[in-house]
């Protein structure tokens, strides 16, 4: 993919992406409007499908839903929440430590800033700037599998880890999609650029696309 199409590839996407089911993480952010909810549902997220995720942010809201209430609780009791998402006794543990610092050191409020989201034990780069673009609409690039993989596919960037994706997105796509481009290529990965087999026969991006690494499609 030239640089110049990207932006008729996310305007391609922005239309392809309403007939397909919105990310969970996303769908919490909409509903709710409050970051500390988007940075829960994106811990219960890692490593889960968004049909578990979408259900165990829900029963762990009701019995929790701000710091202050979930430090309340005992790891098992969100184990029994959140279960069967990927790692829950971890993440139980994770979630408690959280709220405990978030309370100790940010007044029970999730931190706006990259930086000091990061301080968060279990906050990595892709939940922090995915707490700040759905949580605060504030700039950032979430990197996750599906967009580290596309655009490395698209050849739109050329490189190895997520963290080098990120980074050199920031320096080559147009501010005016950071906040878009996680929504869009989760949402794309999920139902048409999919890791194994894609369906490029139907992609509305294949003219554009150089199918790097891509043997075997649809």
């Amino acid at each position: 993919m030239k640089s110049g199409q990207i932006h008729e590839a996310m305007e391609i996407l922005t239309e392809a992406v309403r007939y397909w089911q919105t990310p969970a993480v996303t769908i919490v952010s909409q509903r709710e409007g409050d970051p500390f909810k988007v940075l829960i549902s994106c811990i219960l997220s890692l490593r889960t499908q968004d049909r578990t995720t979408g259900p165990a942010s829900a029963r762990l809201f009701a019995l929790a839903d701000t710091p202050e209430k979930m430090v309340k609780l005992l790891p098992e009791d969100i184990e029994k929440a959140i279960y069967p998402v990927g790692f829950y006794r971890t993440k139980s543990v994770t979630i408690l430590n959280i709220c405990r610092t978030l309370l100790d050191s940010y007044q029970g409020k999730v931190p706006d800033d990259l930086d000091e989201l990061l301080k968060l034990k279990g906050v990595g780069r892709k939940t922090a700037n995915l707490v700040l673009t759905l949580g605060f609409c504030k700039e950032g690039i979430c990197v996750d599998t599906h967009v580290h993989r596309i655009c490395n596919r698209w050849g739109y960037v050329l490189t190895k880890t997520p963290e080098e994706t990120e980074f050199a997105l920031r320096k080559k796509l147009p501010r005016q999609y950071w906040l878009r481009i996680n929504d869009l290529l989760v949402t794309y990965g999920q139902n048409q650029c999919t890791p194994i087999s894609p369906k490029c026969s139907s992609c509305p991006l294949v003219d554009m696309c150089d199918r790097v690494g891509v043997g075997k499609s649809r």
